[in-house]
């Protein structure tokens, strides 16, 4: 991990898209379509664009300019099937490119049909852990990316999560750099119509992502400097985004959401993550739980288990001092000591969690019985950047105090 008296020693980055942000740039859409093809595919949500008079402004230009549009609908989250059923129906219909408009959850099926449009082959070929093994070599359908959403930060990553759920579900990524959209634009203007309680489900996504980020054991100096922004504009921003309407704080608080979550995405794909996410799979694929849902109720004692285990067994851990480093800006407390401000982040994260009402795990079928099952499936991708490997036990009992 960098630290800031030394000097990195090696580090990688990989490809990122092309950025459009501020406000009213989804009114590029039509030309940013004809340069890549004539004939799209676009994904959409079920209400948040599609039918509003975006919508229509959108595909009236379309048709002006001659472009051949299809549309989609993404309602919850995407499943192998979704993305097969979908690539056999649009195979051999001449598609050129690829435009999601929407949540993480519509980024991710979008990124998977632009891969798989090219061959036609079942995702199940590439699906990390349940699927044939195959390797994917691209290249995929350019993707334009339009989140309405600011909180999973998809629009910067190369892989496209596909859930199935039940007791035998899982959330699986394929995965692979040229996945990655070619454009992502941001406007804020798109989260006009976000509820509170998307706002909070989502924000705390992006929080988690960007401090998971900023502690992971493969933290480096060029996210950090990412996360720390991202930090910062989601505490100037997010409540004010939160409490809504038309107000200058509640639009700049859009901004500085859409730009936090982006930042997330970003930091995510580079360094990983933590036990958060590591606990988020199972419990997704398991549960009828909301992704950001899960970030949100699990993040602030996620926080106090690692922060308890770090001071037990990796004292001079550099996370212990992130961690202090996060608690300060947040509390715009910069004179305390690192132990005051590790204590002040966690007791930070609960005020939060109680002044966003998120819901309790039990609220969704989630039982003590349950436990050994999500424990046992949690040690994924995501644990394995977390700042220290946790017992069974330290990560039953982040799952113990949400219940």
């Amino acid at each position: 991990m960098y630290t800031n008296d030394t000097l990195p020693v090696e580090f990688e980055l990989s490809a990122l898209p092309q950025v459009k942000f501020g406000p009213g740039r989804h009114r590029e859409l039509p030309e940013l379509i004809q340069s890549f093809g004539r004939t799209v595919l676009m994904l959409t949500g079920g209400a948040s664009f599609f039918g509003s008079e975006r919508w229509d402004d959108l595909t009236r230009e379309l048709d002006q300019q001659g472009i051949n549009w299809r549309q989609m609908t993404v309602s919850g989250e995407p499943s192998p099937t979704l993305v097969d059923d979908t690539v056999k129906r649009y195979r051999e219909t001449g598609i050129e490119v690829v435009v999601a408009i929407g949540g993480g959850s519509v980024m991710d099926a979008a990124k998977a049909i632009a891969g798989l449009l090219p061959f036609g082959n079942s995702v199940l070929d590439h699906l990390e852990g349940v699927g044939k093994g195959l390797s994917y070599t691209g290249p995929s359908l350019p993707l334009i990316a339009v989140p309405t959403t600011a909180g999973t930060g998809s629009e910067a990553t190369r892989n496209a999560v596909l859930s199935v759920h039940g007791t035998e579900g899982y959330k699986k990524s394929f995965r692979h750099p040229s996945l990655v959209p070619r454009v992502a634009v941001l406007d804020p203007q798109l989260l006009e119509s976000c509820p509170p309680t998307l706002i909070a489900a989502q924000g705390m996504d992006a929080f988690t992502q960007l401090m998971e980020s900023y502690v992971s054991t493969r933290a480096n100096p060029f996210c950090d400097a990412l996360a720390l922004s991202g930090l910062t504009a989601f505490n100037r921003g997010f409540w004010s985004a939160w409490e809504g309407g038309e107000s200058p704080a509640a639009q700049q608080g859009r901004a500085a959401m859409l730009y936090a979550a982006y930042l997330s995405g970003v930091t995510l794909a580079q360094v990983g993550l933590g036990s958060v996410h590591g606990l988020a799979s199972p419990l997704g694929a398991f549960f009828p739980i909301p992704h950001g849902v899960v970030c949100g109720t699990l993040v602030a004692e996620a926080t106090a288990v690692n922060l308890a285990a770090l001071a037990e067994r990796l004292p001079n851990s550099p996370a212990r001092a992130r961690y202090a480093e996060i608690g300060r800006l947040l509390q715009g407390q910069e004179g305390i000591d690192d132990e005051a401000a590790r204590q002040s982040l966690v007791d930070l994260l609960r005020e939060w969690t109680q002044k966003l009402a998120l819901p309790s795990l039990s609220e969704y079928g989630v039982t003590s019985d349950d436990i050994p099952r999500i424990v046992a499936n949690s040690r994924g991708n995501s644990m394995k950047t977390n700042p220290l490997v946790l017992t069974d036990e330290e990560i039953a009992e982040v799952v113990r105090r949400r219940l």
